[in-house]
Order: structure tokens, then C-alpha cells, then sequence
């Protein structure tokens, strides 16, 4: 049986009954967060993750997938949004990241990967000193229930995550993108390998295209994409601030 992580994640295992898991305290981040400029946003989250963040698509297949992150930094694995080892108190902090240390993965059996998912855990939180999510006759108790309901609800969320940048790049909507920034102190950055909607094109689709975004909710959220990406200014600002001095 062979599971590939997701992003972040260094180990992971399918999760047992039987487990007993060391939980995150309150507050608590995983270590990939400290050494990345951008994490994954869902479908669910661009109304709210737009008004903290630079929303913006990635591709790992040279422009014939997409996937939505936000953006954390203007540098390579820097993340703006920590603040004494926490996340900033102010700020959305995306599901993706709230979820760890479980996950649900697709598991490879004799090279054929299975079409239902499984949900696994960071394979350092199993221990014996840890809680017991499950009862001795297999239900669950209320620390998990929680967590499964965030899980469930994530993973039919990616499903419209998918489905909307299968959309987007159906319509060839979205365009790469390089942000270029002058910065108070260490100079000029530029920031690439990103996509946005290309807004002037959506004015030349079809009615039925239209209908198509509008009714499977991908319009509100290209705008809402859109309107995020004036987040890049206070995104320097944030950069600007970190590079000043400490009196």
C-alpha cells in the first residue's frame, strides 16, 4: 500500500480505530507553515480567505491544471502571517491548514490508485500518550466528531475546488502573472508561477458559459479572486515592516 502526502505533510497513515492520537494544542501550527509562501484555499473559503490574502491559481503541469492558493509572502518559503510562532490573530486561517495533522488521501494498491479516499493522520501524532478518538466498540466520541465534520466538509469542498479550475481553464479564463514590487529595504522582488482570471475575456464568453459560471457559483468567486489581489499591497507592507529594523 503506498500514500502519497499531501503538500506538508511529511508521513502519513491511515487512521485506526484502535489509534490513540497526540491532538494540536490550541494555537498550534505545523512546521510546513513556517517555511512556505502560499498554502491551498478551497472553493467554500474565497468569500471570506479574499479579505486577508492574495488569491491567486498555481500549476504544476505547465497551465493544464490549476489549483487556488493564498498567498503568505513575496519571498521564497516565507510566511508574513506569523507572528511569535502563531498565526496572526486577525486573520482567516485556511482550513487546510487547520485540519492537520489529518488529512484524506487516495491510496496506491498494486499501482492502482483507489478511487475512494481514506482518512489519515501524520504518522508523529499516533502515540500511546495520546487520545482516544473512537470507543472500545468502535463509535465515536466527541473529540472526533469535530474533526470528521471538518474533514467531510473539506473534501466535498476540493470537489468543487477541482471542478471550478476545470472550468476556468475549459474557458481559458486565466492568464500567468509576475508581480513585480519595490521594496523600502532590499530592493526590487518579483514574484511568478501565477494565474488570474483574465477579466476582459469574460465579457466574450457565451451566454451559455455565463449561465455556466454564474450557476455553478465560479463567477462570484473570480471576482471575489480578482478583488483580492489588492491584497499584494498590504501583503508589501507586511514585507516592509518585517525588514525594518528593530529598535
Amino acid at each position: 500500500m503506498q500514500i502519497n502526502p499531501p503538500f506538508g505533510f511529511s508521513e502519513v497513515v491511515p487512521l485506526h480505530k484502535s489509534q490513540r492520537v497526540r491532538l494540536p494544542a490550541p494555537g498550534e501550527l505545523p512546521d510546513f507553515v513556517r517555511a512556505t509562501n502560499a498554502v491551498p484555499v478551497s472553493f467554500g473559503e474565497f468569500a471570506v480567505a479574499c479579505r486577508d490574502y492574495p488569491l491567486v491559481f498555481t500549476s504544476t503541469d505547465s497551465g493544464k491544471t490549476f489549483a487556488p492558493v493564498a498567498v503568505l509572502g513575496v519571498s521564497g518559503k516565507e510566511n508574513l502571517f506569523l507572528a511569535g510562532g502563531a498565526w496572526d490573530a486577525g486573520v482567516y486561517l485556511p482550513a487546510y491548514i487547520r485540519r492537520y495533522p489529518f488529512c484524506m488521501a487516495r491510496v496506491t494498491l498494486n499501482s492502482v490508485e483507489q478511487s475512494d479516499r481514506l482518512i489519515c493522520i501524520e504518522k508523529t501524532y499516533v502515540c500511546e500518550e495520546g487520545e482516544a478518538l473512537f470507543g472500545a466498540d468502535g463509535a465515536a466520541l466527541d473529540l472526533w466528531k469535530p474533526i470528521e465534520k471538518l474533514l467531510n466538509e473539506y473534501e466535498a469542498d476540493l470537489e468543487r475546488t477541482r471542478e471550478m479550475c476545470a472550468i476556468l481553464a475549459d474557458y481559458a479564463l486565466l492568464e500567468p502573472f509576475t508581480l513585480q514590487a519595490q521594496l523600502k529595504a532590499g530592493g526590487p522582488t518579483n514574484l511568478g508561477g501565477m494565474y488570474r482570471v483574465e477579466e476582459k475575456k469574460l465579457e466574450f464568453l457565451n451566454a451559455a458559459q455565463h449561465k455556466n459560471l454564474i450557476k455553478k457559483g465560479v463567477m462570484g468567486r473570480a471576482y471575489a479572486h480578482l478583488l483580492s489581489l489588492d491584497n499584494f499591497v498590504r501583503l508589501i507592507a507586511r514585507k516592509n515592516a518585517a525588514l525594518q529594523p528593530q529598535v
